[in-house]
This record gives C-alpha cells, sequence and structure tokens, in this order.
C-alpha cells in the first residue's frame, strides 16, 4: 500500500538554512550571495533531505501564512488579475492601488494580513533554486549510487529549478540565474535574459522527463513524477514557441500516462459540519475538491497534488484557513444590519442559547473576512458562454450547494424582527467585503479544531491542536489543466476547432449544457478561471500567457495583436494598449482604473500598465554591490543599456568566478 510522504525533513539531516525557508531571513538578506560553510552529502539520505524540504516549499506556496494565518503568498496572486482585488475594507495597507505603491524599496509587502506577499516569491524562490543546486551540486559525492537513481534525483532537482524559475521569469523577467553551489562569496552577478533562462529550463526539464519515475512506479504519494514533469515542461514549450512539442507532452499526459478526468462520485462523501443550514447534493466537483479525496488512488485526475494533513508529524501540517480568508464577512456587526439598524447574522456558538442550528452559517460555511474580493466578471460574467448563462455548470451551481451567494443566508439574529427571511444587497454598506458569490466547494475546509469546542464562533478552515489534525491536502497538477494547456497549444498553432474540443472535456465533465465549436485564447483563460480557480497562479499564468500570445501572432478576444518587443514596454493606467494580462484587468475588473471615486482607507484601485512585472527589488540590486542588475522598465533607476547574459552558457560559466 502506498502511504503518503511525510513532507517535513523525516528524521533526515538538517540543512542549515535550506530548512528554515518559513522564516522571516529569507525575506532580508542578500538573496544572490549564497555562500554557506561547505555541506558535504555523501549519502543518499542526505539528498532525500533536500527533496524533502523542496516539496515543502513548494506547498508553502499555496499554505504558509503570515499574519494570524489568514493571507498565504499566492492570494496576492489573484489582486493583480481578472478575478480580484485585495477586498478587507477596514485595514489602511489595503493592497488596492499597486500603480503608485509597488516599487523596488518599500512595495513588495511581506508582513502584515493586507499587504502583498510578493517578497515572498523573490526569497522564498530563490531558496528553492539552491535547495536545488544542493542536489546537482553534491550528487556526484554520492558513492555506490546507479545511473537511474542518480539521474531520478537530479530529474527531481531539474523539476523543483525549473518551476521556481518559471515562476521568477514571468513575475520579474530577466533575472540572475543561479545553477549551483558555489565555493565562495559572490556579489557580482549580471541578470540573464528570460529566454536565455527558459531554454536552459527546457533542456533541463527534457532531461527530467526522461529519468524521472511514474507516479505508478513510486511508493510515495507527493514525490514530483514523470506526469509533473511532463505538464512543467510542456509549459517551458509554450513559453519558447514550441507549440508541436507542447501539445506531445500533453498528448503523452493525457492518452498514455493512465490518468483520467473525474466524472462520477469518489472517495469519501465529506459534507460541511452543519448540512441542515446548507445542504449539499453529492456531485463530482464536490467529490473532487475534497482535501481527503484528493491524493487517494482512486482519484485518477490528479497528477502531483501536496500533502498536508496533521497524521505522523506535527512538522507535517500548516494550518490552511480558506474559509476564514476568502469568504464573506456575513456577521459584520458595523456593515451588514437590517432596515432597523440590528446585526442581521450572528457567530454563535453552539453553547449559545441563541443558537439554531438552521441558521449554523459557522459550521456550514465558516466565517470569512472577505480578504480577497471577487469581481463581477468572476461571479457572474465569465460563466456566460454562447451568451448564455450556463446553470448546468456544477461549479457555479447553486442547486448542489457548491457556489454559495449571500442573498442565500438568512437572517439569524432573534434580536431582528426580520429573522429567518434572507439578506438583501440593499441592507449591505460594504459590498467589498461582505458581498460576493464564492465557490464553496473549492474553500470548504472541515475545522476539527473549533468542532471540538461547543465554545467555537470562528470555523476558519483546516486547523489543529494537541489533539485533533487537520486535512488540507491540495492539487498542483492534475489533469483538467492538462486538457486546457494543449487547448492553449492548439489554439497558437491554428487549430481552435481542436482546442475547443479539449475546452470542452473540461465543461463536459462540470456538466455543462454549453460547449464550443471554437475558441478564442479568451474562452480558454476564462475556462482555466472557472476550473482553476485558488489551483493556478493566476497572475503568473495571464503573464506567461501573454508572453505566449505575443510570440504565437494569434489575435485576442477583441482583435488586438502584441509586439513581443514592445507589449511588456508601456505604462500609464489609461485602458489603451498594454499587454494581454492588462487588456483583460481593463475589460473584466471593475475596479481598477474604472472609479477614482472609490477610495479605500486612503487608496484608490489603480493598476499601471508596467505592474505586468515586478519591480526587482532594491534590496537584491543592493547586496550584488559588486555588480549590476536590471531594473524592469517603468520603475526607478530602469537603464535598458545595463548589460546582461544572452545565452545561458555564458551565465553558468561565470558563476565560478567568484567575487575578490
Amino acid at each position: 500500500m502506498k502511504k503518503i510522504k511525510n513532507i517535513a525533513l523525516i528524521g533526515m539531516i538538517a540543512v542549515g538554512v535550506l530548512c528554515s525557508s518559513c522564516s522571516e531571513d529569507f525575506l532580508k538578506p542578500d538573496p544572490l550571495s549564497f555562500y554557506e560553510p561547505e555541506q558535504t552529502f555523501t549519502t543518499e539520505a542526505g539528498l532525500r533531505s533536500v527533496v524533502a524540504t523542496l516539496d515543502r516549499h513548494l506547498r508553502n506556496y499555496w499554505t504558509y501564512y503570515q499574519a494570524a494565518n489568514l493571507v498565504t503568498p499566492f492570494y496576492t496572486l489573484f489582486m493583480h488579475t481578472d478575478l480580484a482585488v485585495a477586498g478587507k475594507t477596514d485595514q489602511s495597507t489595503i493592497w488596492a492601488d499597486p500603480s503608485e505603491r509597488l516599487t523596488p524599496s518599500d512595495g513588495m509587502g511581506g508582513g502584515g494580513s493586507e499587504v502583498n506577499q510578493f517578497s515572498y516569491f523573490w526569497g522564498e524562490t530563490y531558496t528553492g533554486i539552491k535547495s536545488a543546486n544542493t542536489i546537482t551540486s553534491y550528487i556526484g559525492k554520492i558513492k555506490d549510487m546507479d545511473e537511474a537513481s542518480r539521474n531520478k534525483y537530479i530529474g527531481w532537482a531539474y523539476f523543483h529549478r525549473a518551476y521556481r524559475y518559471l515562476s521568477l521569469v514571468f513575475m520579474f523577467k530577466d533575472v540572475p540565474l543561479v545553477t549551483k553551489i558555489i565555493e565562495g562569496p559572490k556579489f557580482d552577478y549580471k541578470t540573464t535574459s528570460r529566454e536565455a533562462i527558459l531554454a536552459k529550463m527546457v533542456e533541463d526539464m527534457e532531461f527530467a522527463v526522461q529519468w524521472v519515475p511514474e507516479q505508478k512506479d513510486m511508493k510515495e504519494i507527493g514525490l514530483v513524477n514523470k506526469g509533473a514533469c511532463r505538464m512543467l515542461l510542456s509549459k517551458l514549450y509554450l513559453a519558447t514557441g514550441q507549440w508541436e512539442k507542447a501539445i506531445q507532452q500533453l498528448n503523452e499526459v493525457i492518452d498514455n500516462s493512465g490518468y483520467s478526468l473525474m466524472t462520477n462520485t469518489f472517495g469519501t462523501f465529506v459534507t460541511p459540519l452543519n448540512t441542515e443550514t446548507w445542504p449539499i447534493q453529492r456531485n463530482v466537483i464536490w467529490d473532487l475538491h475534497r482535501p481527503e479525496n484528493k491524493l487517494i488512488a482512486e482519484n485518477k485526475e490528479v497528477i502531483l497534488g501536496m500533502p498536508n494533513r496533521g497524521i505522523g508529524s506535527s512538522n507535517s501540517f500548516v494550518a490552511f484557513n480558506t474559509m476564514r480568508a476568502l469568504g464573506p464577512l456575513w456577521d459584520d456587526k458595523s456593515n451588514l444590519l437590517d432596515p432597523n439598524g440590528v446585526q442581521a447574522v450572528k457567530s454563535f456558538a453552539r453553547s449559545d442559547k441563541n443558537y439554531d442550528s438552521k441558521y449554523d452559517y459557522n459550521r456550514s460555511i465558516g466565517r470569512g473576512t472577505g480578504y480577497l474580493h471577487p469581481t463581477y466578471y468572476s461571479q457572474y460574467g465569465m460563466w456566460e458562454v454562447n451568451g448564455v448563462d450556463d446553470e448546468g455548470d456544477l461549479r457555479r451551481s447553486t442547486k448542489s450547494g457548491n457556489w454559495m451567494m449571500m442573498d442565500s443566508v438568512r437572517v439569524n439574529n432573534p434580536s431582528s424582527k426580520y429573522y429567518g427571511q434572507y439578506l438583501q444587497k440593499s441592507w449591505c454598506k460594504d459590498t467589498i467585503r461582505d458581498w460576493f458569490g464564492w465557490p464553496h466547494y473549492k474553500i470548504y475546509l472541515m475545522d476539527q479544531n473549533a468542532e471540538a469546542k461547543e465554545s467555537s464562533t470562528q470555523f476558519n478552515g483546516a486547523s489543529s491542536s494537541s489533539t485533533t489534525s487537520g486535512i488540507a491536502d491540495w492539487y498542483c497538477y492534475r489533469l483538467a489543466e492538462a486538457y486546457l494547456l494543449r487547448a492553449e497549444a492548439k489554439f497558437y498553432n491554428g487549430d481552435p476547432a481542436g482546442a475547443a474540443l479539449d475546452v470542452n472535456k473540461v465543461r463536459e465533465r462540470a456538466q455543462c449544457k454549453q460547449l464550443y465549436t471554437t475558441v478564442t485564447i479568451g474562452d480558454i483563460m476564462d475556462e482555466r478561471a472557472r476550473e482553476l480557480y485558488l489551483e493556478e497562479w493566476r497572475y503568473l499564468e495571464l503573464s506567461r500567457v501573454s508572453y505566449c500570445l505575443a510570440l504565437s501572432g494569434k489575435p485576442d478576444e477583441w482583435g488586438n495583436t502584441y509586439d513581443v518587443n514592445t507589449y511588456d514596454k508601456q505604462e500609464g493606467t489609461d485602458p489603451n494598449g498594454g499587454s494581454y494580462w492588462y487588456q483583460r484587468i481593463m475589460h473584466y475588473n471593475e475596479f481598477y482604473n474604472k472609479n477614482p471615486e472609490l477610495i479605500v482607507k486612503n487608496h484608490k484601485y489603480t493598476i499601471d500598465k508596467r505592474n505586468l512585472y515586478l519591480p526587482i527589488p532594491q534590496s537584491a540590486i543592493d547586496a550584488n554591490r559588486l555588480g549590476k542588475l536590471r531594473q524592469n522598465y517603468g520603475y526607478d533607476k530602469y537603464d535598458d543599456s545595463v548589460p546582461m547574459w544572452g545565452n545561458w552558457q555564458e551565465a553558468v560559466a561565470d558563476e565560478d568566478n567568484l567575487s575578490n
């Protein structure tokens, strides 16, 4: 029987700095000087500990919280998109206006619950690259390891390094390429072009696909497998304009690797703790997104899952309070009042004399705080296909219980004369934080810790204590995304009808009634939004697709085409021009640059064309004191004349030239 891998270091030797990636230290030191006392790995167990660290840190992009376990790094990746904006309106630090606040010096966040977490993606990602380089740098010191085993470890390292560099080049564009653990301090790195980095990552992942085993040939669940390598390689092929090669890799994943879309209910039917208030009709979408079902053998759709559960070791679980952060603040005592000024909905503990199981929203949907506010498009517009609101789509089905709307909530405060009546939007004074619809099936995680106490007034998501454990397994890759990636590749390759067939496979599983005969890139990105919300890194994917679309020369859904040399060299907040990422925001996000009167805690919702890429942190530039890194276009000290490596071979050769 296969067992789920403990992502903690499971008794392996500590690797110094590699074992502490959740520390703020990784956000502060110079991230380009990787000198540290030599660590010699002469056993397979030593390298296995680094692999465990890499797997755990991959999960941390989704689960690592700052500020009272409410904001994870990847939430930030929805604030800069067509799907959502920052929603916690009572905080002065709300991340509403990146056009003014995103700077190399102080706009990268890194602390507090309402600012962004972009600094995490710079510091933690380079930390992961360093961990991957530890494997490739030291594996030659291990004696008596056969070629297949050696290449498997190198393949694992290549996957983690390529995953992180793919993220870096579509968040920060041109960045330093680091491929080894150096033998002394180096403070003279030079930027390497995105194109050169992508070429190196393609070569590495072609190697990894050959040597990393299929999941069926590994005992543990949660390790990187061949299917995951093919998924990453396909994205790299897309990012380098190799459409046919991307299609070939995705054909292997879809047709020849033993995966299949789940089309029927399966696994355990895990319902909310109270189904009297909000019942669930069992369906495949609900079952697919239960963490208890994500990594079981019966689930043929998961390609790479990330175990996160309090089983075996207290260090293997990270609380994931999705219901708290992503649901609306339905018990707002100041802004959601009945017409007589009485708080409409309260979060009653079961021990409270006013508790009524019919209206127990705490245990049925969780007690949200509205950290992200989904746009009108993500709640309504994108669900229209062929001009029709597709009521059959299980992913937005209130009938099944998968999707929840605020006007389905009833007044549960006995002090209100409107007790038992549905809430009305006109009662709500803060519709950003308190009033929106959401995919309940995605954010519902059983709060076993709160359930153990009848006095609990907060059900936040997967939590744990000394006596209970949480389950918050999450997807990194699953087969539905493979279909959508193949659709994207077919679109660039001039086959929109073939692309439609792949999009329809995903829609048919969701029991949609409206299907496509042909698709635009917008249709594909809409389907990604419907299917992969809170799984994909939306900002990164929009940035990647913006580049791919420019490479392809194909038009977007409005007929715009993009010059690969100029699409990212524009700035301003007017609705014209910019990248595909910017046009999606201008067309589908009703907040950014639309309503100058909409001011939240002295911040307007504004975003700039230049914000397609994040600024290179000034701390990294300063730490590289004997060299000069290129700043991105539109940010302070941008200088296009700063030289950079145009091919990865030169960058790798330069790594051995240590600073004096």
